[in-house]
């Protein structure tokens, strides 16, 4: 009998226990969607629920309040702008290897600054991590095409955001000075950060119209602000340092070659028509 009881217990199947179900890590309701957090029924949690959100909301203004008292002052238009040797056009995108609609009204301001005698050369930078996207000479073929000279365009190929694009500005191209050329909504924080990095800067914010891509821009401010104030009190290298490079430096030079020539050339066209009419005063004399 104690052998029968004994196949018996072998036999009989064991009882498993339901699986453990995991705990969740953020509440979901019956249609699998996220359940938003009940809020506190006690006045005290109440109370202590709105001043969390109050804190919160100040927190994130902060950074944007930062930009604003370091820019202001130093965002002007294309009219008024000091005139600098050097202009910093950040990049903004590719659309099938054209610029977008920003990167051009960026480059149409660039542009102008230089026909206008505002600055000198024109420092490009932008995103060029894979060979099929190459920001930078997206955009030294648009500024060639509307009149800028190629040897008064420098590229820098690694300006990955606009920290990197300021300390490299800085510490790769040698810029002291500069007039940045970006949208409105970005403008401040660019000058902010290149101040942070030892570029003294003037700002121009390409006007545009308030439309989604607007809007997007000017929500995702709100935000890169915080990661900018960190990154001008951190002051971390960039992606990509590398080594010095006199780009920006040999456009200048030709530059001045290039103006002091032309001045010789006046001079001396001036000279010649001078000589030409006091031969012809004696001749008539």
């Amino acid at each position: 009998m104690s052998g029968t009881g004994l196949r018996y217990r072998l036999s009989r199947p064991r009882h498993h226990r339901p699986a453990r179900r995991r705990r969740a890590l953020w509440p979901v309701g019956r249609a699998g969607w996220p359940r938003l957090p009940r809020l506190p029924r006690t006045r005290r949690g109440q109370r202590r629920a709105v001043q969390v959100a109050m804190v919160a909301c100040v927190l994130g203004l902060v950074p944007s309040t930062w930009t604003h008292a370091v820019a202001d002052s130093r965002v002007r238009t294309i009219a008024n702008v000091p005139s600098r040797d050097v202009a910093v056009v950040f990049g903004a995108g590719l659309r099938s290897g054209r610029p977008t609609p920003y990167l051009a009204h960026r480059l149409d301001a660039a542009a102008e600054l230089y026909r206008t005698g505002k600055v000198r050369v024109l420092l490009v930078t932008g995103d060029n991590s894979r060979e099929e996207y190459d920001e930078p000479d997206a955009m030294r073929t648009y500024l060639v095409e509307r009149g800028v000279p190629d040897g008064r365009i420098v590229s820098d190929y690694a300006g990955f955001d606009s920290w990197d694009s300021c300390v490299r500005a800085r510490k790769i191209f040698g810029v002291e000075r500069a007039v940045l050329v970006t949208q409105g909504f970005h403008v401040r924080r660019a000058v902010a950060l290149c101040e942070a990095a030892g570029v003294a800067s003037y700002g121009v914010g390409v006007t545009e119209r308030h439309d989604l891509t607007w809007y997007y821009g000017e929500i995702r401010e709100l935000f890169a602000s915080g990661k900018g104030a960190a990154e001008a009190v951190l002051r971390p290298d960039p992606t990509f340092l590398g080594p010095r490079e006199t780009g920006v430096t040999r456009a200048l030079e030709a530059d001045e070659a290039d103006g002091t020539a032309g001045a010789d050339a006046t001079a001396g066209t001036a000279g010649t028509a001078g000589t030409d009419k006091a031969n012809a005063v004696d001749g008539a004399g």
